[in-house]
């Protein structure tokens, strides 16, 4: 089924974790509109632009494959407003840049990203209809001896 000119909804469901868990990862009739306004609004302009593929790494994932992977309850990934992402070939860092100068969205969040290394971590992208145009960096931080997520606000690179 195609989402938008350059998107399928394969590619937003096809999950590892599913596979391995036998978990059912389909999405009803909501998310799909969700999913295909997130690929209108933010993931085909990105596609046009760079013609390059977007290759998506999470995007939907049902209740049961976002506890599998350690999701927040309130993702939203299950919900068909979020996507992981990267385009091989350019900085994670430069594509964050254009989306946060050109394109509207809920949040960007550039996660995991280490500098010197432009091929480093990748693009958090959501959209909903009440968008934020929030931009957010995720990084590890190891504290009490354990590693964290800790989230900056901006694209810190």
């Amino acid at each position: 089924m195609q989402l938008s000119r350059s998107f399928t909804l394969s590619e937003f469901t096809t999950s590892q974790t599913a596979t391995r868990q036998s978990l059912d990862n389909t999405p009803p009739d909501w998310v799909i509109r969700n999913l295909r306004a997130l690929c209108e609004n933010v993931l085909q302009p990105l596609r046009d632009y760079y013609a390059r593929p977007v290759v998506i790494s999470s995007g939907y994932r049902s209740p049961a494959v976002n506890r599998a992977v350690g999701g927040s309850s309130s993702s939203q990934h299950t919900k068909g407003q979020a996507a992981d992402f990267e385009i091989p070939g350019i900085s994670n860092v430069e594509v964050a840049r254009w989306m946060q100068k050109r394109l509207n969205y809920d949040q960007l969040i550039l996660e995991f990203h280490t500098p010197g290394e432009p091929n480093s971590g990748w693009i958090h992208v959501s959209w909903r209809p009440d968008y934020r145009n929030q931009e957010l960096t995720a990084q590890r931080v190891r504290k009490w001896g354990r590693w964290s997520t800790q989230y900056v606000r901006g694209l810190v690179a």
